[in-house]
C-alpha cells in the first residue's frame, strides 16, 4: 500500500497523531466517505480499505481545520441532537449535549397537558424547538430568533424532517404574541471579556456572550416572561455552569415558584427554571 492509498486504519492513526480526538476523525472519515450514519462498526470492518489520495488529502484538510477549532458539525454540516439529524453551519451555535437535559424538563413540565403552547427562544438551529415538536406531536411550538439567518437554517430543519414548528423574528419575547404553558431558551450566558470566548471564535458571538457577567439575556428574558406565561407554566432555562444560583435569585425576585435546577451530564448545574404562580397576576 503505498503512502498516497492509506488504508482507513493508518488514515486515522495519522489523524490520530497529529492530535486529533479519536471520535472526531472517525467522524470525519465517515465524512470524507459520503457514509456519516455508517458509524464506528463500519470502520473498523473495513480498516483495510483504502482511500484514495483525493479523499486522503480531504480528510487530512478536514482534520487541520478541527485541529484549529473549527467544531466538527461545522465540517461535516450535521449535528444530532435528541435522535434529529440537524444540519448545522456557522450561521448557528453548534448544539451541545447537554442542552438535552433542557428539552427532558421541557417534556416533564407539559407531560400533564393536552395540545401545550412552548416557545423557544433563540431557536439557533431549531434544535430544542424541533426536539420537542418530535416528542409532542399535539404541541405548538414556536421558535424565535433575532437573527434573520439563523432562523433560515431552523426553518430548512424543520422542512426536512417534516416537524410542524411556527417561526417567528424577534428579540426574545418582544413582539411574541399569546400565553405559553413553557417558554425554554438556552441563551447566551458567557462574560464578554471570558478567555474561553477564544476558544469558540467559529461559533457567532452574538449566541455566546452576554455583557460583563454572561447574564445579560437571561434578565431579559426572565422579566419578560411573566407577561407571556399562563398560570402554572415554566420558565426554563440553560446558563453557564457557575451561574445557577444567580439565575435561581433572578427568578425568585421576579416571583416565580418551585425555582430549581436541573444538572447536565456531567452532573453541573446547567439548567435553572420556575413557575408562574397560578394565583398571581402580572402587575
Amino acid at each position: 500500500m503505498t503512502s498516497a492509498t492509506p488504508t482507513l486504519a493508518q488514515a486515522l492513526a495519522q489523524a490520530y497523531t497529529l492530535g486529533l480526538a479519536r471520535i472526531d476523525a472517525q467522524l470525519l472519515l465517515l465524512h470524507t466517505l459520503a457514509r456519516p450514519d455508517a458509524g464506528r462498526a463500519w470502520l473498523l470492518a473495513h480498516d483495510t480499505d483504502a482511500l484514495d489520495g483525493a479523499a486522503h488529502g480531504q480528510f487530512i484538510a478536514l482534520c487541520q481545520r478541527r485541529l484549529a477549532g473549527e467544531p466538527v458539525a461545522y465540517l461535516t454540516g450535521r449535528k444530532e441532537f435528541y435522535g434529529l439529524p440537524l444540519q448545522v453551519d456557522a450561521r448557528v451555535l453548534d448544539p451541545r449535549p447537554d442542552t438535552e437535559t433542557l428539552v427532558d424538563w421541557a417534556l416533564e413540565a407539559i407531560a400533564p397537558l393536552s395540545a401545550p403552547r412552548m416557545v423557544d427562544l433563540g431557536t439557533g438551529s431549531g434544535a430544542i424547538a424541533l426536539a420537542l415538536q418530535s416528542q409532542r406531536a399535539d404541541a405548538q411550538v414556536l421558535a424565535v430568533d433575532a437573527s434573520a439567518d439563523a432562523l433560515a437554517v431552523a426553518q430548512t430543519n424543520a422542512q426536512r424532517l417534516g416537524l410542524p414548528v411556527q417561526f417567528q423574528q424577534a428579540n426574545w419575547l418582544a413582539g411574541v404574541e399569546g400565553l405559553f404553558d413553557a417558554i425554554v431558551s438556552n441563551p447566551p450566558y458567557i462574560a464578554s471579556a471570558d478567555p474561553h470566548l477564544a476558544a469558540l471564535t467559529h461559533e457567532p458571538l452574538q449566541a455566546l456572550a452576554s455583557g460583563t457577567d454572561g447574564l445579560d439575556d437571561i434578565r431579559t428574558i426572565v422579566t419578560q416572561a411573566p407577561a407571556h406565561l399562563r398560570p402554572g407554566g415554566w420558565l426554563l432555562l440553560e446558563h453557564g455552569y457557575d451561574q445557577a444560583d444567580a439565575v435561581q435569585a433572578l427568578l425568585a425576585a421576579q416571583g416565580f415558584a418551585q425555582v430549581q435546577s436541573r444538572n447536565d451530564l456531567a452532573g453541573i448545574a446547567r439548567c435553572t427554571g420556575g413557575q408562574w404562580p397560578l394565583a398571581q397576576t402580572v402587575k
